[in-house]
């Protein structure tokens, strides 16, 4: 009987320390910042965007 009781102990804690395991990665997961190239649209739209803004700057300092 009482190695019942201890296989059930054993298995509580190691189905315990899965779920704490499992959550701690995903939480990791989550948090992880994707680092992914622009399209190449939204590059040239950049591209223009900064330039107009230098044109823009320039012609203030006039």
């Amino acid at each position: 009987m009482g190695a019942y009781i201890a296989v059930i102990v054993v298995s509580v804690i190691v189905v315990a320390m899965v779920i704490i395991l499992s959550l701690v990665t995903l939480s990791k997961g989550y948090g992880y910042k994707h680092k992914i190239d622009p399209l190449p649209d939204e590059e040239e739209k950049k591209e223009s965007d900064s330039d107009s803004d230098e044109e823009e700057r320039k012609e203030e300092k006039k």
